[in-house]
Parts: C-alpha cells; structure tokens; sequence
C-alpha cells in the first residue's frame, strides 16, 4: 500500500514524496524534486545499515518545509526502536535537507546511513504522458559531490548531491557513524538544480524567490474576522499557498505570478493566472498588476499555427521543459486557448476600478486593442459575431479551448462529443462583458469616445443575438455550447452560471437559470457540478463531467450576487467553505460530484491538483461575494448578506484607490 504523499513548493520548484520523506523511482508518477518542468530528482531513498525506516509522522509544516520523524523497523510490537531520524526538508532553488539521528540506546551504536538517489530528467509531459528520453545521461563523483547530467543538444539540465563527510557513489551518498548513548548526530545534504541557463545553487537559509517574503505577502493582505473558525483558517491556507504558487517568468523577471497548480500545473497559464488575479483582487491586488503586465509582454504578434498563434492573443500556458524546447510539444508560448483573452480584458477594467492604477491601463492600451481585434477579426471563425476555436495545429494543438478542456467535456446530454469548431456560452458571455468593460476605459481613460460607443453598440448587438441563439425556451436554458454545424448543444453545465456573472443573460430568464443552478440536478450539496446529473454525459468522477469545481461555483456566486440573488449566493459560498476543513482548510482543484446526501462528506477529484491558484483564490471571491465589495466612485460599496453560521465578517485593510477601508457584516442569511 503506498504512503500518503507529502507536498511542498515554491514557485515554480517543488517536491512530493511519501510520508517518510522518500521518493521512490516511479515512470507514471509525478513524485520527485521538479524544477521548470523537469525532474531533477527521481529517487531520494534513505536508508539505515541497509533497511527501510518505518514512518511515525511525515508533514508539510509551511509551504516550503517538511519534517519527517522516523525510526528503525523492529518487527514486532514487542521491541521499541532506539534510533529515530528526524529529516527537515527545505525547497527552493533546489532542496536542502537536515538529517539528525539519535540514539535512544543504554550502549554504543555503530550505524551506517545512505541516501539513495537518482536522476531521470524527465519532463513532466514525458511522465504525463509515459514517454521515454532520448538524450545522453551521466554522472560525475567528486570528493564531496556528486552531479548527475543529462544533454540533448542545446538542452541540459544538471543535477548536484552535495554533502560533508560522506562517502560518495554515483547513486548514492554514506555516512559512518558512531554513536554514543543519547547521542544525536547531525548533517545537511544539499541538491542544486541548474539548466544550460542557470547553474546550480542552493540557498543555505531558504528565501522567497519573489519580492514580498510570506509574512510581508500576510501583512500585507486584509485581516480577517468572524465568528466562524474554520473560515479563518481557509482564508489564511489560502494566502499561504498563493504566496507559495508565485514565481518569476523569465520573460518579466521582475514579474512574481501564480503558477496553475501542483503537481501537473506548475506553470504560467493564461486563463488560470487572469481567474485567480480576479479572485484574489481586493486582497493582494500586486497579483493582479503584474499578471497583466506579463500576459501583455507575450501577447502574440503574428500567426503561427503550431504554436496556435494570432494577433492580440493572450497565451494558454508557458512551459520550459524539454519537449517543447525541441518542439515536440507546442513551442512555448502556446496559445491554445479562446477564452483568456476575453479575460485578459475583463481583469484590465476590473484592475482599474479597484486600484485607480491609469498609468497600467495607459502602458496596456495597446495590447487591449490588439485583444479586441483578436476577438472580432481570429476569434470569430465565421464572422458570425461568436467567438468559436479550431486548433491550427490538428496534430499536438489542443482540441478544446475553453476552460473545460477535456477531449469529451463538449458533449450533447447523452455524452456524444459535439463536432468542432465550438462557440462555448460562456466565452460568448465573457465577450460580452470585455466589450462593455473595454467601453468603459476607452472612454474614462484613454479619451476615445468613438471606439466606446461601438464597442456598447457591439455589445448590445452580440447580447441580442446570443439570447436568440443559444436560449432553448423548453429547457429554461441556454445551450452549453453552438456545434461546428451551428446547432446547439443541449446539455445542462455549470456554464451558464458564468452568463450570470458576465451580465449577459436578460432579467426575464434569471429566474430559470438559478433554478437549474440550485436544482437538484446541478447541485450536489458541495457545489454546482460541471455537468448536471439525470444526463447520459454526467459521471460524478469525471473531470469536467460532473465534477464540483470550486472556482466555477465561485464565478457563478458571484453571477449570483449580481443579479441580487444573495440567498443561493450566499448558499453557495456556505457549502462549498464547509468543505475545506476536511482538506486541511485548502480546497482541491474539484470534487467528485456524488449528492452530499450519499457521501457525507466531500471527496477529491482523484488526480486533483493541490494546491491549486483558482481554488486557493476561490474562498477570497466568496468572501467579496459574501459581503457585497464592490468598487464605486465614491469608495468600497458593502452590501453584504452573510449566512447565519459566520456570525459577522470583518475585513480590516483592504486596499483600493481609496487607501485601505474596513468593511463590517453581520450574519443574516439562512442558507
């Protein structure tokens, strides 16, 4: 049976093994030492005078620390161990890691203690993907070093064990030790991790590898207080980790973003990093700025169909592993994707109303404007005014490019896959409120009145067009999405929960879609499910077939919340909080969506990522959606309906242009 996994991170570098501290050689699972897409360490085994250790306790105690309390195996209940090993773990640029053994023996001990490791550099879509390496390895033994290399033409990546007084092999490091009744002995090993670009370095004290230090990342966000314990600690896990998810692009050095999630997404995306800059706005809105910032800077330029690029837009992902520096892969930037640039505009506007920041707004027009062209010109295939994707790279592109981008998640209700090109309802709907938002700039900060009454009249026109297109009167629901020969497909999904919070559903139909949202058939009890139960397509454990997302039923709270349905918002954020505690107060990238009735309890998508930067972002929007913050002329509105269990919410500091502000509610909503 295989142990529990212990997980820690920083940016873009991190580490999972067992609950021993172990990693141990597995092809088909992402456990070892990661950094940039590749894994540096693919076993790092302890063992004591050749045996195994037995495992007491093995935890993550901050986001870049693990300790791991071990002791020899005796076989039997009946004989108590004398010699523990207590592992701290430290990441960063690489892995620093303290071994202390001690004797708890009346007699002297002569132990020997080895570190087995070793290398595969595999990248993480070749473990994905279980593919073999095609480049040359070796390893070199020094007198207190030992570096393990891999090269395939210009690519390379090193790896380096170092550590005093050991005795080292090209797998493995030993220590000879002696020990005295009582007696603790101490050593650090240290791995350094370096490309043909960067050379291997290990930080003796572990730092942040961006501009704000974690306790300066705390202080700085709003404090929080309510009646409800559970929700305190939510909020503090979730500032934690994406504190611990940031990194620095190479593109913007200067730049510190949230990478998409560990292990599988630790990355740069589009969509992912735009969502969670939203989520996380009135809280750390630095987040929001320098994502804007970097997305602007790779904004594509030109066409390129293997990368699927086109003018204006914004990027899918940002990989630097080895496939796709040989192109075996998209080449990074890979554009993949239909709905980040849209989002790209909606998080720019919101950015302003929040900070007051029209030097940003100023120094990004010109990638706004190329966004909006984006979307009339490339992302309307047709000319039909919807935005619709076809990959133009059939071969390695992705086949599905909005934000439920499994091969079958586009499916008619009895799970048939719709035909490409699709126009999903919710990019339509994002569509929509990019062009009102970017009316809004185009008028207050950039002083081009003409270009914002079109993009209102655009609006209005695409508003229409979409209720008479994708509406389907018998259902009381719109379409999940238009197929590639323009029928719609039927399906009840979670995405039109993002129409509301686009503002692009009429009020005559709001009433009909919070009916389906909140109905039995969508609503598990934990959340709204990506697909809804009584359909052919709908299976609890699929990925974007009936899943329970946690940044979905987020966006759709706050859908709610706009359209002045607090009650079922208010629902919403409730249980989808309550379910956090059984994950250590973190929520996983998705539930399985089985009725809460039947389970009791929620459970994790099985290959879940965690932490992930949209569900670590999701309890922040639940608390704006909660207490009604909104950004005015006149300062922060608060109009807050809480439910009953939070007793009250306080938020102490949040920042805005208008400085920081206190906002004060009390629980009143029964849920």
């Amino acid at each position: 049976m295989k142990l529990p996994q212990v997980s820690i991170l920083e940016g873009i570098t991190f580490v999972v093994s067992d609950m021993r501290g172990d990693i141990a050689p597995d092809p088909d699972e992402p456990t070892g030492l990661f950094y940039r897409d590749v894994r540096h360490l693919s076993r790092w085994q302890v063992r004591l005078n050749g045996n195994q250790l037995d495992a007491l306790s093995g935890e993550e105690v901050e986001y870049d620390e693990a300790v791991f309390f071990l002791v020899e195996p005796t076989g039997t209940i009946y004989r108590n161990p004398t010699v523990s090993l207590l592992r701290r773990r430290h990441v960063g640029d690489g892995m620093r890691e303290t071994l202390e053994l001690t004797s708890h023996s009346t007699t002297p001990l002569t132990l020997e203690l080895s570190i087995l490791f070793a290398a595969d550099f595999a990248d993480i879509f070749e473990i994905k993907d279980r593919l073999q390496k095609t480049g040359r390895s070796y390893r070199r033994v020094g007198p207190g070093d030992v570096t393990m290399v891999y090269e395939r033409g210009a690519f390379r990546r090193e790896t380096v064990v170092r550590a005093a007084n050991a005795f080292f092999t090209e797998e493995s490091a030993t220590f000879r030790i002696t020990l005295q009744p009582r007696q603790t002995w101490r050593t650090e090993v240290e791995v350094g991790v370096a490309t043909e670009r960067v050379r291997p370095v290990v930080k003796r004290i572990p730092e942040p590898n961006m501009p704000y230090a974690m306790q300066e990342w705390i202080d700085a966000a709003p404090r929080l207080d309510t009646g409800w314990d559970d929700l305190r600690r939510v909020y503090q896990r979730s500032l934690v980790d994406l504190a611990a998810l940031r990194f620095y692009p190479d593109s913007v050095p200067d730049s510190s973003l949230p990478a998409a999630g560990l292990p599988w997404f630790m990355a740069l995306f589009g969509r992912d990093s735009l969502i969670t800059s939203y989520q996380a706005l009135p809280f750390v809105p630095e987040m929001c700025r320098t994502t804007l910032r970097a997305l602007a800077a790779q904004q594509a330029t030109a066409l390129d169909d293997f990368r699927d690029a086109e003018p204006g837009k914004i990027l899918h992902e940002l990989r630097q592993g080895e496939l796709v520096h040989f192109g075996e892969r998209p080449q990074s930037p890979y554009y993949g994707t239909a709905d980040a640039t849209p989002l790209f505009l909606i998080v720019l506007d919101e950015y302003e109303r929040w900070t007051g920041d029209r030097e940003t707004v100023q120094a990004l027009e010109g990638a706004a404007r190329a966004a909006l062209t984006w979307m009339e010109r490339y992302g309307d295939l047709d000319g039909d005014g919807f935005i619709e994707y076809l990959s133009r790279n059939p071969e390695t592109g992705l086949r599905i490019q909005c934000w439920k981008d499994s091969w079958n998640s586009i499916v008619y209700p009895d799970g048939t896959p719709a035909p490409l090109p699709h126009a999903t309802c919710e990019i339509q709907g994002y569509a929509y409120d990019a062009r009102r938002r970017m009316a809004r700039l185009a008028r207050e900060c950039w002083e081009d009145m003409t270009l914002a009454e079109r993009l209102e009249r655009d609006a209005d026109a695409l508003r229409k067009r979409f209720h008479e297109t994708f509406w389907l009167p018998d259902e009381g629901f719109y379409a999940l999405a238009r197929d590639g020969h323009g029928r719609p497909v039927p399906t009840l999904a979670s995405n039109i929960g993002h129409l509301l919070w686009s503002g692009i559903v009429p009020d005559e139909n709001v009433d009909q879609v919070v009916e389906h949202l909140m109905g039995e058939n969508l609503f598990s009890g934990w959340g709204v499910r990506t697909v809804a139960a009584g359909q052919r397509a709908y299976n609890p454990m699929e990925y974007h077939n009936g899943t329970v997302w946690p940044h979905d039923n987020a966006l759709i709270a706050m859908g709610l919340t706009r359209y002045g349905r607090h009650t079922e918002a208010a629902r919403l954020a409730e249980v989808m909080l309550e379910a956090a505690p059984y994950f250590q107060h973190r929520l996983p990238e998705a539930l399985i969506g089985t009725d809460r009735a039947a389970t009791g309890v929620p459970v994790a998508y099985t290959a879940a990522c965690s932490p992930q930067a949209w569900a670590s972002g999701t309890p922040l929007l639940l608390l704006r959606s909660m207490m009604g913050l909104e950004p005015r002329r006149d300062g922060l509105g608060v109009d807050g309906h809480v439910p009953l269990r939070c007793g009250h919410l306080a938020l102490s500091g949040i920042p805005g242009w208008w400085g920081r502000v206190d906002a004060f509610s009390l629980g009143t909503v029964a849920t």
